[in-house]
């Protein structure tokens, strides 16, 4: 990813890419034919390749609605792609399905901010299924969120997050984790999940996490394609009947560097956000927020490495 970027859609793309710190692998098919489905994705990098945000979300509907509304979200990735809190991005993901909503548009989603000098990571979980969490130290996949225990070795949500457009919350929960090199965290929409398994039997949050345990230490490229095929050969329909989408990033220890050229160009991808703001009708500039790990970290680095969260942490 270069600095100020923003990639994604809701298109069909299989597709690995690169940050400070982090390597992601996005796996995305609409259903049927369709150029574009009700599943959408994001990446952003920002202007010091330090804070990487995703975004993963299934969107009521399909087509060429969920399409404006895919252009929509780019939008709004690009005006807090410099943020490292993303407590407001949530609140105004949530405003813009609110004010769709007498359209009947609604979405669950996924939000994850990491920042690379610290190894953390941010997480929002908003009615979405639960991302899933490798511990290269463990070897062991487990569920990434607040829980409360159901019997040995399984948990089950807490009170989350409504979906998106649903209710006009003020805010969202979220909550924090420190991540180390060879740490995995992956997201996915609802058709894994609502999948069946060779009895007829849906497979939940459950069954997905227990395929990812029998595959055991596969190496993140080749991940997405077994555990999909994995699950397709359980049952004839299975992954047949709505839009897929999965999202993998691991932990590397690569530090954000970019060339002279590299850091002039997002320089000046920055400086076009102001000329372009000149017009009222022009997207909002994307200022990074006025705090020391953000700020004051890209001067002094171990003002970075003192980040946490608002919220509780994992």
């Amino acid at each position: 990813m270069q600095c100020m970027e923003v990639w994604g859609g809701s298109q069909l793309t299989t597709r690995g890419v690169a940050f400070g710190g982090l390597d992601a692998w996005v796996y995305s098919r609409p259903h049927g034919n369709a150029q574009h489905g009700g599943d959408v994705y994001y990446a952003s990098s920002c202007a010091t390749g330090r804070i990487a945000r995703l975004l993963l979300a299934d969107v009521a509907g399909h087509g060429i609605s969920v399409a404006a509304t895919a252009a929509d979200l780019r939008t709004l990735m690009r005006r807090f792609v410099n943020r490292l809190d993303q407590t407001e991005f949530v609140r105004l993901l949530n405003q813009q399905f609110t004010t769709l909503s007498n359209d009947g548009a609604f979405a669950t989603a996924v939000v994850a901010t990491f920042f690379e000098p610290s190894r953390r990571m941010t997480v929002c979980n908003a009615g979405h299924p639960r991302p899933l969490l490798y511990r290269a130290a463990q070897k062991q996949w487990d569920f990434l969120g607040h829980g409360v225990p159901e019997h040995a070795g399984t948990k089950v949500a807490g009170p989350s997050n409504l979906p998106l457009g649903l209710l006009e919350m003020s805010a969202y929960d979220q909550f924090d984790i420190q991540l180390e090199p060879g740490d995995r965290v992956l997201s996915y929409t609802d058709a894994l999940m609502e999948s069946n398994d060779p009895s007829g039997e849906m497979l939940g949050e459950q069954g997905v996490l227990q395929i990812l345990r029998l595959l055991g230490d596969i190496e993140p490229r080749k991940l997405i394609e077994s555990l999909l095929a994995e699950i397709g050969e359980r049952y004839p329909l299975n992954l047949t009947e709505d839009d897929v989408t999965v999202l993998l990033v691991e932990v590397n220890e690569q530090k954000a560097s970019y060339t002279i050229g590299e850091k002039l160009a997002a320089l000046r991808r920055f400086g076009g956000t102001f000329v372009r703001a000149l017009n009222p009708k022009a997207e909002r500039p994307p200022f990074p927020d006025l705090n020391l790990a953000n700020l004051g970290g890209a001067i002094i680095p171990a003002l970075a490495r003192r980040w946490r969260a608002k919220q509780g942490e994992e």
